[in-house]
C-alpha cells in the first residue's frame, strides 16, 4: 500500500514524531493510522527507557498562579540541553504540569517517593498512589493519559531525557 503525504502529516500532527518515523510506522502498519500510532508509542517507550540514564542538567522552573491569586505552583523540570529547555513543546509541558499540580495537589512525584509506613496505613495502596503521586495521576487536561504518559511522549518526540525534579504548591492559609 502506498503511504500518502497526507497520512504522514496526519500521524505527525497526532504524535509530534518525525516524518521518517511516521512513514516507517505507517508502512509497518499497512497504512492503518491507529496501528501506526501504537507502534510509535511503543517505540517512544523504548526510546524513553534508553534515555533514562542520561544526565539532565538543564531545564526550566515554571510558575503557575491560579486566578484569584490563592494557589501558586513552582515546578522544576529538567532536560539534557538548554536548546530543549527553550523548545515550545517542552515549555508547554512544563506549563501544563504546573497547572496540573495546582488543580490536583499531588504530594509526591513518583511512587518510590511515598514512605512505606504511610503506604502501609492505606486500605487501597494502589488507589492512594494514583491520588498522591504526580506521575500516576490522570492528566487534568486529558484524563485518558497520566502525567507519566505525557512525559514519555515528550521524551520520545524530543529525544532527550526529561524528568520532573521537584515542585511546591502554595495555597493561602493552607499550612501542612
Amino acid at each position: 500500500m502506498a503511504i500518502t503525504a497526507n497520512a504522514i502529516k496526519e500521524l505527525r500532527e497526532m504524535t509530534s514524531c518525525g516524518v521518517i518515523e511516521c512513514k516507517k510506522a505507517l508502512e509497518e502498519s499497512n497504512g492503518d493510522i491507529k496501528k501506526a500510532k501504537e507502534i510509535l508509542r511503543q517505540r517512544g517507550l523504548e526510546i524513553a527507557a534508553k534515555k533514562g540514564s542520561r544526565e539532565a542538567k538543564e531545564g526550566r522552573v515554571e510558575t503557575y498562579i491560579h486566578p484569584g491569586n490563592r494557589i501558586g505552583v513552582l515546578v522544576e523540570v529538567n532536560c539534557e540541553t538548554d536548546f530543549v529547555a527553550k523548545n515550545e513543546d517542552f515549555c508547554k509541558f512544563t506549563r501544563d504540569v504546573a497547572l496540573h499540580i495546582a488543580a490536583m495537589n499531588p504530594k509526591f512525584i513518583k511512587r518510590e517517593d511515598v514512605p512505606q509506613e504511610l503506604l502501609a496505613k492505606q486500605e487501597n495502596a494502589a488507589k492512594y498512589i494514583e491520588e498522591v503521586c504526580l506521575l500516576e495521576q490522570p492528566f487534568v487536561k486529558d484524563p485518558s493519559k497520566t502525567i507519566k504518559d505525557r512525559l514519555l511522549e515528550l521524551v520520545a518526540s524530543i529525544g532527550e531525557n526529561i524528568y520532573i525534579q521537584r515542585f511546591i504548591r502554595y495555597k493561602v492559609n493552607d499550612v501542612e
